[in-house]
């Protein structure tokens, strides 16, 4: 499911969710642990697995390096807010995005795994907007299919 919020770039906001077959432990763990986040965090296809590091707590940092044939495409950003197995709040900076640019992720315990609903705020414009929307949904179907196998 996907919402494309419609305004000023400034004021464009992605939303979309997930079901993922897996705990909401799992789940939520899976977006601060490098060695697991580098396996979904593949946005496009022919992309190999990014070089993720991480410092998993609020007021952190991460850096994700995802990789494009041979160009890499960096990722940073700061962890503003961690709640255990419920949400997890960054900030997205890369070429890509605008500043100010804040990721919502929240979890939550289903019949069928866990609903994950991500939201992400601040765009350049709508074709931005509608790539990172392509991305995110290519990241949450890795992530299912990595937390499905394990």
């Amino acid at each position: 499911m996907t919402d494309l919020s419609n305004s000023n770039t400034e004021e464009l906001t992605l939303s979309l969710s997930r079901t993922i077959n897996a705990p909401v432990e799992k789940v939520f763990q899976a977006w601060l642990n490098p060695e697991i986040l580098a396996k979904f965090m593949i946005p496009g296809s022919g992309m190999c697995e990014p070089k993720v590091s991480t410092d998993a707590v609020e007021g952190g940092h991460f850096s994700i390096v995802m990789l494009a044939a041979d160009k890499e495409l960096p990722h940073t950003g700061v962890y503003q807010k961690i709640t255990p197995h419920s949400q997890i709040i960054f900030s997205w900076e890369s070429a890509q995005s605008i500043d100010g640019s804040v990721v919502t992720l929240n979890f939550q315990s289903n019949s069928k795994g866990t609903l994950i609903e991500l939201q992400q705020q601040k765009f350049y414009s709508e074709e931005t907007r509608a790539a990172h929307n392509g991305g995110w949904q290519a990241i949450l179907q890795h992530l299912d299919q990595l937390l499905c196998a394990a």
